[in-house]
């Protein structure tokens, strides 16, 4: 049996990291949990644009994303930070996350009287929560507790042809070994989505599936706009991917050849059967992310030819890269070059192996690059209009 190093939550969950999360309930409280994220070096903040002026929908998708973050197996503990007057509910947002056990606190701007006393006591319950977390140990799990989301950004005409398909090696490993694998992407299947269709357990996961495409056609109709004016996109094309088409192809090989057990909601959490999934999701790469992390993914795998450097704040990205001249540029923000296939040095199920071995490795405490360099990208997918 394989074994990674993790932290064993209340609910039974497994983190592969510690981290005390600041969360604002609302864009006015991000200054203040940034702040109290300067005073608090082993804290993590997740400023976003959200939490006021929504309604339906939207609000419910801000609401699932930041409760998402809370419940993430990563975070230990969390300090909710509310201004008073948002849509955003700060008393459910709290009680929901407790649900997983952990130590939740929270504190409201306007109660406590402005930004610097919030700033003050926030700090003060941190320092707290930071303490207790820095005295837990990490202790032996199975590679199976593990989630793992395959992603592709900044994709060129080497992503299909080679990060692409050794990623699809490495994620057959995990699920070989009993782990679980999420893909998401919905703009990104369009023109090859009958493949994944294929691998569907049921006529009802295949229904689901081709309902997401026809849900995302008909809106993107909708508003008049042709999704193929901007995806691929300029950086793609110049990568060398000629059409949605092409790049869909090379897309969907990231999640190997598992069947696919089922379709989920963004941010929605993963299913506790063990296996491949897809998640509707935008192709955008840090709405994306940040959507896999609120469903409870604790790694992602990004494959990028054309080269990005983010992360995000609780989750490590593992970077892939099958562009060795990109690699050697961006070597600061990639973790793994898979080029040497494409030079015929290497085999695809060599370079699967290279990065199922950095997969346990940074679930057992290595660091990525993206960790490195303090990548902690974060944006929530916005789907509603502001009132």
């Amino acid at each position: 049996m394989v074994m990674i190093r993790g932290y064993r939550r209340p609910d039974g969950k497994v983190g592969i990291r510690n981290h005390l999360l600041l969360l604002p309930t609302v864009i006015c409280a991000n200054q203040v949990v940034n702040r109290i994220e300067q005073k608090v070096p082993d804290s993590v903040a997740i400023p976003h644009q959200h939490g006021c002026s929504q309604v339906g929908m939207d609000k419910e998708q801000t609401h699932n994303v930041l409760v998402g973050m809370g419940k993430n197996p990563n975070v230990g503990a969390v300090l909710i930070v509310s201004l008073g007057c948002e849509v955003m509910d700060p008393v459910r947002i709290k009680k929901e996350i407790e649900e997983t056990g952990k130590p939740v606190e929270w504190i409201d701007i306007q109660e406590v009287g402005g930004s610097i006393k919030a700033i003050e006591k926030g700090t003060e319950i941190a320092r707290k929560l930071s303490i207790a977390l820095q005295q837990m140990e990490d202790e032996p799990v199975p590679l199976s507790e593990l989630i793992v989301g395959v992603k592709c950004g900044g994709s060129d005409s080497t992503s299909g042809l080679c990060s692409n398909p050794a990623l699809g090696k490495g994620a057959d490993q995990i699920i070989e070994h009993g782990g679980t694998i999420v893909m998401g992407e919905t703009t990104e299947i369009i023109g090859a989505e009958h493949l994944l269709a294929e691998r569907a357990v049921s006529k009802e996961v295949e229904r689901k599936l081709y309902h997401v495409i026809e849900r995302f056609e008909k809106e993107i109709n909708r508003i008049g706009e042709d999704m193929r004016g901007g995806n691929p996109s300029p950086g793609n094309i110049a990568g060398g991917l000629s059409s949605i088409e092409e790049k869909s192809l090379g897309c969907i090989s990231k999640a190997g050849s598992s069947p696919l057990l089922d379709v989920f909601d963004y941010a929605a959490p993963v299913p506790n059967k063990k296996g491949f999934y897809f998640m509707d999701s935008p192709g955008n790469d840090i709405e994306l992310v940040s959507g896999m992390a609120a469903s409870g993914v604790q790694l992602v795998c990004f494959t990028t030819g054309r080269g990005t450097p983010t992360g995000n704040p609780i989750v490590p990205v593992i970077k892939i890269c099958g562009n060795g001249t990109m690699a050697k540029r961006m070597a600061d923000n990639i973790d793994i070059d898979v080029s040497p296939v494409l030079k015929g040095s290497k085999t695809l199920e060599d370079a699967g192996n290279e990065i199922f071995t950095e997969i346990i490795e940074v679930a057992s405490g290595k660091l990525t690059k993206a960790e490195i360099l303090g990548h902690r990208e974060f944006s929530i997918n916005r789907i509603g209009i502001s009132l």
